[in-house]
């Protein structure tokens, strides 16, 4: 039987595969799994493409495309796209809609099974989604197909609408052009959890042979999904607004925002519209769905780099706000006025506090706050946040990294407690029950609210901002992340990890650590007492540091790059004659004292 479609690792290959030194010829087992590419059961275009692989002599493209499989993980695939076992392809894709149509006919034995279907605007896309609509169909699965590129909340919504029993997203997020991907989506319209991650996993990794892979689509199961699902979403975001009448109290308020490159384009603009907002201004050059982002290094909201022709358009138009989502529209980064009138990029914890902080103080307002509402934040996500809704009253819930974990609160709660708003630190944040992923798309539509009802008052974002930092201090938060690649790599984060278990730092940044949260071990122990409590979530990866003065240290490896990432989150008081800027310095000094001691 045929290896090298996605199936088990250890199976097929020898250690030495994961060096991935130059070599003047491929690795004999490698050149066997990539000829395997070149028999009849792969199309010409695939078998021509490995051919010229191969007799380019290029050893370590070779090496890079075969060495392994693309591993179908917890969310799905993303890799490079290209030809090979470890590229996203024709037959990586196939393989594992075969595999999610295998698990969902086994666990939903009755029939009448449908999905959602919806890609990005990356390179290749529409190709790969209407390959994902034939084998799903093909398995006698209903797929409602978008009719062209939206935003991966809209997905979500759809899954949920429609009463589908899964979905699929293709995209690749915010990496570079050269990527794509495929996001797997259950029920309730949040991406695969336990049991069912797993489940799924399993039955990709029996896909060994590409012969099974039904590429045979039937038409008549596949539905086309365009301007009416959009009005359904777009009202529903409307609903959600606490204020409507907010950019009316603001009619000078001036926005620009860029999709940069991607699916926002599709609906922020409408939506912003439709809302009532009169001065909205798009970065034209970015309007235009490319996967090659050519305006833009990286299509990241998180990097300042991405947003340079926003900013120049908001110079330029006198804007208050500066908006831009990724290419799927899930993460949304904004730019606000300091009291220079110079643009200020906000951190997506920033971003966090301050739409918590409005929405909480709303819902107050409006009488609207029993007892019965939640928030939910992950455990990377500033604490800041915390003290909000504990100010309030509202109870605030911490999950492990992922939206997906927010997702799962919210699906289990549902109907028994009253979710407003969850958020993670890189920039994603959800507003009402309608989705359950990050929903950038409604994030921009909040944001301007906010931004709107202070305006309206004589009072600036940034202004906001410093009030929440002089009421309970202020904190601020950074991110280090430590690239190691290859199998001695993995090994060197193993080991880190391992040594900061075994003997944590009794000093961070001129502090004491007083505390250790091992959610490995789901374990949080007291260093001054030696108490030790448990930790109620999942077990993952994760450890966390807490100093004196409330500083929290996190180490966690990437689940997705070769990295170990460390989440620095500190905290001091702000008077209110202090600079924001002499603050910051001095933050800075303890951020880069603890990044020293980290690297050791």
């Amino acid at each position: 039987m045929p290896q090298g479609i996605t199936g088990n690792l250890s199976r097929i290959l020898h250690p030495s595969f994961f060096t991935l030194q130059p070599m003047s010829s491929p690795d004999p087992l490698i050149l066997e799994r990539a000829l395997r590419w070149t028999s009849e059961q792969y199309d010409e275009t695939t078998r021509s493409e490995v051919r010229a692989l191969i007799d380019s002599g290029d050893a370590k493209a070779l090496t890079d495309a075969f060495y392994c499989d693309l591993e179908f993980g917890t969310g799905g695939l993303r890799g490079i796209m290209g030809v090979g076992t470890n590229r996203v392809n024709r037959y990586t894709l196939g393989a594992a809609t075969q595999g999610l149509s295998n698990y969902l006919n086994a666990h939903f034995p009755q029939g009448g099974l449908s999905v959602a279907l919806a890609h990005d605007s990356r390179n290749h896309a529409r190709e790969f989604a209407s390959l994902v609509a034939d084998v799903f169909s093909a398995n006698g699965i209903k797929v409602y197909f978008f009719e062209d590129l939206r935003p991966t909340p809209e997905l979500s919504f759809a899954i949920r609408r429609l009463g589908c029993v899964s979905g699929v997203m293709l995209t690749a997020s915010h990496n570079p052009k050269e990527y794509s991907g495929y996001k797997v989506y259950w029920s309730d319209g949040c991406q695969i959890l336990p049991p069912h991650d797993k489940g799924i996993i399993s039955a990709v990794q029996a896909m060994t042979d590409v012969r099974s892979i039904r590429f045979d689509g039937r038409p008549e199961l596949i539905s086309s999904l365009g301007a009416e699902m959009d009005q359904q979403f777009m009202e529903a975001s409307l609903a959600l607004r606490l204020q409507p009448e907010a950019p009316f109290e603001a009619p000078d308020l001036r926005i620009v925002y860029s999709p940069i490159h991607g699916t926002g384009v599709e609906l922020v603009p409408r939506l912003l519209k439709e809302a009532g907002y009169q001065h909205v201004f798009t970065v034209a050059e970015q309007c235009i769905p490319d996967g090659n982002f050519p305006t833009v290094i990286y299509p990241n909201p998180e990097e300042q780099e991405a947003l340079t022709m926003a900013l120049k358009l908001g110079e330029e138009k006198g804007a208050h706000l500066v908006l831009a989502t990724d290419p799927d529209a899930d993460r949304v980064g904004a730019a606000i006025r300091n009291p220079e009138g110079k643009f200020m990029l906000l951190n997506g914890n920033q971003t966090g506090v301050l739409l918590f902080e409005y929405l909480l103080e709303q819902w107050s307002a409006k009488g609207r706050l029993t007892g019965n509402e939640y928030v939910v934040k992950t455990i990377v996500t500033s604490y800041l946040i915390d003290r909000l809704a504990e100010e309030k009253g509202v109870e605030c819930l911490n999950t492990l990294t992922g939206f997906k974990y927010i997702g799962a609160v919210m699906t289990e709660r549902e109907g028994q407690k009253t979710y407003i708003a969850g958020c993670e630190e890189s920039y994603g944040y959800l507003v009402g029950e309608h989705v359950r992923d990050k929903d950038a798309v409604g994030a921009c539509l909040m944001i301007a609210e906010m931004t709107a009802h202070y305006h309206a008052q004589g009072k600036s974002l940034y202004e906001v901002l410093m009030g929440i930092y002089r009421r309970h201090g202020l904190f601020l938060e950074t991110l280090i992340s430590v690239t190691l690649k290859g199998k001695e790599g993995a090994e060197q984060i193993a080991e880190l990890m391992k040594k900061f278990r075994s003997n944590p730092p009794t000093q961070l940044g001129g502090e004491a650590v007083v505390c250790v949260r091992d959610y490995q071990s789901s374990i949080e122990k007291d260093l001054r007492t030696g108490a030790e409590l448990p930790i109620d979530l999942p077990k993952s990866n994760v450890l966390q540091l807490i100093t004196e003065s409330g500083g929290i240290i996190s180490a966690r490896p990437s689940g997705t790059e070769p990295k170990i990432k460390y989440y620095i989150s500190l905290n001091q008081a702000f008077g209110p004659d202090e600079s924001f800027e002499a603050a910051q310095s001095t933050m800075k000094r303890r951020f880069d004292r603890i990044e020293q001691e980290l690297r050791g």
